[in-house]
């Protein structure tokens, strides 16, 4: 695509729209690796990355994951499956490889690198005691999905964020089934549409975004503001 062709962040995000049904056309690999680049430049939480993405291209990782999300089309339909998988746990990893990188890239010295180790570690613990380490990962991961879902979109690809699995059976179709460590967050499907989805439209925003504090919801009901 050239630069004369770019869609806007803010036309992505109008244009995007959730599709079911796909063309069974493959997505050149090249445009599949643009796709998963910007994907993991979505921001983390102390930027420990943890979260990951399995691609699920070949048709028996398409039929298992058919079964793990109850028969839905677009895990059978979808040329790619991208399944991304939450890492509760990796802040116990070695991370030493990111530091080394942030500091290469002039991002973080070496004060700021003890300092910003001492304080996520500290951050994960607490969370842990408060069994919240899980729920951050799954952030992390939904905040990546989200990036791919608008890089597939100005890319010309279709997607479907899918909620709807067992996550049992999904863990065990991409080969993590004894992983008590890892969870999933969400399936997205990608691929070119075979159909045309219109948009059904958002609630006034009056309803739903409010300025300093919570409104009320429900019908009849005014926002609060400031």
């Amino acid at each position: 695509m050239n630069s004369h062709n770019t869609m806007s962040v803010a036309e992505a995000i109008r244009t995007r729209r959730t599709v079911r049904h796909y063309r069974p056309d493959p997505i050149p690999g090249a445009t599949l690796d643009a796709l998963l680049a910007l994907a993991i430049e979505a921001p983390t939480s102390w930027n420990l990355q943890d979260r990951s993405i399995v691609v699920v291209s070949t048709e028996q990782g398409r039929a298992g994951l058919t079964w793990a999300a109850g028969g839905q089309p677009q895990p059978q339909e979808a040329p790619v499956v991208m399944v991304f998988v939450a890492q509760p746990q990796s802040w116990r990893d070695d991370h030493s490889d990111v530091h080394e990188q942030a500091r290469r890239s002039g991002a973080w010295n070496d004060e700021f690198i003890a300092m910003f180790s001492t304080a996520s570690r500290a951050f994960q613990e607490d969370l842990d005691q408060r069994g919240l380490l899980r729920e951050y990962a799954v952030k992390d991961a939904m905040i990546a999905a989200s990036f791919l879902m608008l890089a597939a979109t100005e890319m010309g690809l279709a997607t479907s964020p899918m909620n709807g699995w067992d996550e049992a059976k999904v863990k065990k179709v991409i080969g993590i089934g004894d992983r008590d460590d890892l969870a999933i967050a969400l399936l997205v499907s990608v691929g070119y549409a075979a159909e045309e989805r219109r948009h059904p439209g958002r609630r006034a925003r009056e309803r739903n975004v409010f300025h300093g504090s919570h409104g009320p919801l429900g019908a009849g009901h005014a926002a609060r503001q400031e």
